[in-house]
């Protein structure tokens, strides 16, 4: 059955759950309103990104009166269009923010979303990350999330992401038919591709992210924004952060109703691997997991590794702002 957004809030509400993340307009309402009534996310197709879209309304009671979804080109990251002022958060892959902020791009992480949606496959007789020395990966382009995740994976087993396998840039739906056909050894998965290659029956999983160390101890994706935005629009900056933290709460508690209002919306057709994506990661622990000891990870395997130079510290220095996730900590009670 449809659910328009509206209907979709106003029935979780119903149902109690509003209550039970926290949906509370009194705090919102004290506070500064946002300096701007309008507010840009990127977007890209993939279901993990789900609380920025179920958090439309939410936006809205927070003051913003229109809510803009930007698409990222596939061969572009997304940490870009935050640079040149093209949008004004995105909900980023955590490996490439400090590949970001040494490129100079001025882009800060606010908060972690959740662990463990990036699942690397492999066919034939592929069996670790080792096993991929002198094999096709499949990424969709040079420098995006996925072929800095993978270059991370390798570097981190001691394999040269430079030398020691053959990179093969095409846009995700391409790479993984690719896979599909056995005509490259190793594709990263994002969701919900990985759910649909565990039901075809396609090669088969050689790190999950959500289960296996290190990565599972860290934010695969999280929220982001500008320096400039921050900087001039804390009050909305704040108010975006509440929002999004409520509506992964809504995505822990209510898989099959925000399965069906992605659906209804457009934004994701395969429900039936959405709802085994939503009941899979964990959307309620963000208030667990460390943003800051998530940066300060990928900065130091990036530098071990040869692909940044700067030192965590600086990253951090440069690419992180947690006053706003500090706050929400103590407002928003479990």
């Amino acid at each position: 059955m449809s659910l328009a957004r509206r209907e979709f809030v106003t029935g979780l509400a119903a149902a109690g759950v509003a209550g039970l993340v926290g949906f509370r307009p009194e705090p919102a309402a004290a506070e500064p309103p946002p300096e701007t009534k309008t507010v840009r996310f990127t977007t890209y197709p993939g279901a993990c990104i789900a609380p920025q879209w179920v958090a439309d309304d939410l936006l809205r009671a927070e003051g913003f009166g229109e809510i803009q979804y930007v698409p990222v080109p596939d061969d572009v990251p997304s940490g870009v269009l935050l640079g040149n002022g093209r949008a004004d958060f995105s909900i980023e892959a955590a490996p490439v923010v400090p590949v970001h902020v040494e490129a100079g791009v001025p882009i800060v992480m606010l908060a972690g979303i959740h662990a463990g949606c990036f699942e690397l496959f492999a066919t034939g007789g592929i069996r670790t990350i080792r096993d991929l020395k002198g094999k096709r990966v499949s990424v969709p382009a040079q420098g995006d999330e996925r072929h800095v995740f993978v270059s991370t994976m390798l570097a981190h087993v001691g394999l040269n992401p430079r030398q020691d396998v053959r990179w093969d840039f095409r846009p995700s739906d391409k790479g993984m038919e690719l896979f599909a056909e056995g005509k490259v050894d190793a594709f990263l998965g994002f969701p919900p591709d990985p759910q649909e290659l565990r039901a075809r029956k396609i090669g088969r999983v050689i790190v999950d992210t959500l289960v296996d160390r290190p990565w599972s101890q860290y934010f695969c994706c999280v929220l982001t924004t500008s320096r400039g935005f921050v900087r001039s629009h804390p009050a909305a900056t704040k108010r975006v952060v509440r929002a999004i933290l409520k509506a992964t709460q809504m995505c822990a508690q209510e898989p099959e109703r925000v399965s069906k209002f992605l659906a209804a919306k457009g934004y994701e057709a395969r429900q039936e691997y959405t709802v085994q994506l939503l009941k899979r990661l964990p959307y309620g622990r963000w208030r667990e997991f460390s943003p800051e000891d998530t940066l300060r990870f990928y900065a130091l395997r990036l530098n071990e590794a040869g692909l940044i130079k700067a030192s965590p510290q600086k990253i951090l220095a440069e690419g992180a702002d947690w006053r706003f996730l500090n706050e929400l900590k103590k407002e928003l009670k479990s």
